[in-house]
């Protein structure tokens, strides 16, 4: 069975395996092993805490497979994007240009350069195993996704109240973005996975200092550059629609660096937080028959887990867990598992 839990010291040598096949560089999971083990002990450090408003905690979850012990998978959660520096984005907005004489009202579209989402609760760090991608594997890739989110719901003090998660932008086979080419790189004179690798997550004080301050008329950008504003990487078009799944929305903000989109949601608005329901535990030694597929999750702010796994009835019919799930979770009859449905009834977070 696969399961979600905090990332462990333990797991060093799987994480650096992950980091070195992600694709592209996450600033999460970085390459090199001393900065790699230097995150891994802050997310550990963060899970222990007692924590009473949002700071400069890092926590990192792994996907594991209870069989094999293999790690598949991992994704994080910044407590507070741009805590000890601002982080940066482009702003979508509408100048007016009107002029009486030439009775001429012109609304230009433009970008500015805005770290309006600085102390806001961040998703990043998703990287899962490509077996996983596709087919039956897409259940996985929404645990190893919307498990941050249950987590976040269960731990209101740990966050801010409204989450955001930045998609990786339009790129080419070689790794080439066309915003990036039409802007950044007139400005830094570097390619982008080079300054990508160096942004920090687009919290570093370079980015100001090189980056206009003043707007960006799009209309000016070439006509490549205008089509990928907002457009998020073929890559990341699962994990697109598992955010908009747990209820996040397209924001007025794009990557600074290769445009992509932004999505932001109220953790009260979410999925985690509007359809989730506490259940007790039920032994079973099978799994439900007739039963919708739930995201089920146990073990509080220090000892996380999170499986996917059918659960019939309601909240009164408890959660009824078979041995495997049981064992993943670290339950036992009677005891309490935060329940979300993997998926949405239509409408059913408006």
């Amino acid at each position: 069975m696969l399961f979600v839990r905090p990332a462990r010291l333990s797991d060093l040598d799987e994480l650096e395996r992950m980091a070195r096949a992600a694709q592209p560089v996450l600033h999460s999971l970085p390459r090199d092993r001393r900065a790699l083990e230097m995150r891994v002990a802050l997310s550990e450090d963060s899970f222990r805490a007692e924590v009473e408003f949002p700071g400069e905690e890092f926590y990192l979850f792994v996907l594991e497979d209870s069989q094999t012990g293999r790690l598949l998978g991992t994704s994080s959660i910044v407590a507070s994007a741009g805590y000890s520096e601002p982080f940066y984005a482009f702003r979508n907005d509408a100048l007016i240009h009107a002029s009486r004489e030439l009775k001429v009202n012109r609304k230009i579209h433009a970008l500015t350069m805005s770290h309006e989402l600085t102390g806001m609760s961040r998703l990043t760090g998703f990287y899962i195993d490509p077996s996983l991608r596709t087919g039956n594997g897409e259940a996985a890739a929404h645990l190893l996704s919307r498990a941050r989110m249950i987590y976040i719901a269960a731990n209101r003090k740990r966050f801010s109240s409204e989450v955001f998660s930045l998609m990786l932008g339009v790129t080419d086979d070689a790794g080439a973005s066309p915003f990036w080419d039409a802007v950044g790189r007139k400005f830094f004179g570097r390619d982008f996975e080079q300054v990508e690798s160096e942004s920090g997550g687009r919290s570093r004080t370079f980015i100001a200092e090189v980056m206009p301050s003043y707007p960006l008329y799009v209309p000016l950008l070439p006509g490549e550059a205008q089509r990928v504003l907002g457009e998020p990487n073929e890559s990341t078009l699962l994990a697109y629609d598992i955010h908009l799944e747990e209820g996040f929305e397209p924001d007025r903000f794009v990557d600074i660096f290769d445009a992509g989109p932004v999505l932001t949601i109220a953790v009260d608005k979410s999925a985690s937080a509007g359809s989730g329901e506490l259940r007790a535990v039920q032994v079973v030694n099978a799994a439900a028959s007739g039963g919708a597929p739930y995201l089920v999750a146990a073990g509080g702010a220090h000892e996380f887990r999170c499986i996917v796994t059918d659960l019939a009835g309601t909240r009164a019919d408890g959660a009824a867990l078979n041995p495997a799930a049981r064992e993943a979770l670290g339950v036992d009859d009677k005891d309490t598992v935060r329940c979300v449905p993997l998926h949405q009834a239509s409408g059913e977070l408006q």
